[in-house]
Order: C-alpha cells, then sequence, then structure tokens
C-alpha cells in the first residue's frame, strides 16, 4: 500500500518520535482518526496504522469522515479508497451546510462556525464508537501559523496542543504530525497517489487570506534561513515566562525559583 521511500521514513519517523515525546498513545486506545480526504489526513491515517503494526502495545484505528453537506463532496472514492485498505471505516453524514447557512451570524467566520460543528460531530460519533482520542491531522505548518496568526490578529500567544482534553472532558485530541513538515506531506501524498478530495467548500473566507499570508510570509524567511520552522516549533516547548508580560505566568515563575 505504501511506497518505502524517504518522505515515509521521515513523516513515520518525526511522528512517532512526537507519540513518544507527548505520550500520545497508551495500550488499550480506541483512536478516531478524523479522515476528510486532503492530505494530512491520509498521511495522519497511514502513518498511525504502520506504527501500529511495530507497536509493542494495543490500540485500534477507526477511519471516521464527516461530511458537511457541501454539493459535490466525493466522499464515495475516499470510502472505497480506505475500505480498499483494509481500514475499519464510519462515514457521518450531517446537515451542518444547512445550520451554517440558517444560524451564521452576518461577518462572522464561515469556516470557523463549520469547524465547531463538525468537533460536535466527531465527539458524538466517538463517543457511539467507543473512542476515546481523535486524532487530528495538523502538521508542522499548521501549528507555526497559528501561532502567528493569534500574535498578528488575536493578541494572543498561543498556537495549538499535540494533546488536549476536549471540552467535553471525555475524550483528548492528539496531533500526532506536530513535527511533520507540509512539505514532506506533499511529497509523502504525491508519491503514493493518494485520492485527495475537495470538501465543497464553498468559501474563501478571511481567515483563508490570513493563513495564506502567514504562509508566504515564513516561505519567505525559510529561504534565509532553513531552520525556521524547526526553530518555531522549538520555541512552543521553551517558553519563558518572565520574559513574558502575563503576570499570572510571571507571579508562577517567581514562586516556583523561590520554592526550596
Amino acid at each position: 500500500m505504501l511506497l518505502n521511500n524517504t518522505h515515509f521514513r521521515k513523516v513515520k519517523k518525526r511522528t512517532g518520535q512526537a507519540v513518544g515525546d507527548f505520550g500520545l498513545i497508551e495500550a488499550g486506545d480506541r483512536i478516531a482518526v478524523a479522515v476528510s480526504g486532503g492530505k494530512d489526513s491520509y498521511a495522519l491515517l497511514h502513518i498511525l496504522h504502520q506504527l501500529r503494526r511495530r507497536a509493542p502495545i494495543d490500540y485500534e484505528l477507526i477511519a471516521v469522515n464527516v461530511d458537511a453537506g457541501f454539493p459535490g463532496y466525493r466522499k464515495d472514492v475516499l470510502e472505497e479508497y480506505l475500505r480498499d485498505c483494509g481500514y475499519l471505516v464510519h462515514m457521518e453524514q450531517t446537515n451542518c451546510r444547512q445550520i451554517i447557512e440558517e444560524k451564521r451570524r452576518p461577518n462572522s467566520s464561515y469556516c470557523a462556525f463549520c469547524a465547531r460543528l463538525r468537533r460536535g460531530v466527531l465527539y458524538d460519533v466517538s463517543d457511539r464508537l467507543g473512542c476515546n482520542k481523535i486524532a487530528l491531522g495538523h502538521h508542522l505548518d499548521d501549528f507555526i501559523e497559528t501561532l502567528l496568526l493569534n500574535q498578528f490578529y488575536v493578541g494572543t500567544l498561543a498556537a495549538m496542543s499535540p494533546k488536549l482534553l476536549a471540552d467535553n472532558g471525555r475524550h483528548t485530541i492528539i496531533r500526532p504530525l506536530v513535527y511533520v513538515e507540509e512539505a514532506d506531506i506533499i511529497e509523502f501524498a504525491q508519491q503514493n497517489d493518494f485520492p485527495v478530495i475537495d470538501c465543497g467548500c464553498p468559501q474563501m473566507t478571511q481567515e483563508d487570506q490570513k493563513r495564506q499570508k502567514m504562509k508566504r510570509l515564513i516561505a519567505d524567511l525559510y529561504k534565509d534561513n532553513r531552520h525556521l520552522k524547526r526553530s518555531m516549533i522549538r520555541a512552543l516547548s521553551n517558553v519563558k515566562p518572565r520574559h513574558l508580560l502575563d503576570q499570572d505566568l510571571v507571579r508562577l515563575s517567581e514562586l516556583t525559583q523561590l520554592e526550596p
């Protein structure tokens, strides 16, 4: 199913490193892998499957697709491919599109509203399937782009977390591709002919445009510093509270230093 090429080995190695560094997968986990038909979710599912084959612990994977109801979304292509690969598959049809069109406030984010609805569906499906974890395909570039977006447009110093307890308190969100650069996923997907499909969303939102600006900014800086992305992702694990302006963090840092 997968070619043993350089990009496969690189993506697998870095995903395995993230799983170990952050304790993303534990014995007995039943993981719902969110698969949209995009390159990132294909890569995530395939790599977790390959890691599972040699893992010293037992865990289960279920490929879960949430159809938001946009016209032209070829979920049949996705389902056929996943079943041919031998994965456990759950396809969930929703009316998210209709809800968005009826309930979205004027000038509010189409994409953010859709994401919240689909995330809620994922929680519900995971409950029904008995899954305790949900794996999402966000990669290294997503992390650092989100960091910059929050700094430039929201005024917060935040990105994503590779492991996070969901708001419902029942599921843990994991992002095993945190160390994997998008360029490697693109090569991996192309070399293995993943049947990538479009989500069918008709909107090019302001958020999309802002993220594209972050991509261009990072790409421009990357020309002069090939270590830029790795440096930025390391920075998220190397926080110096005393050199920030968050007074709660500063006080916590000072208290920690005073403890015997």
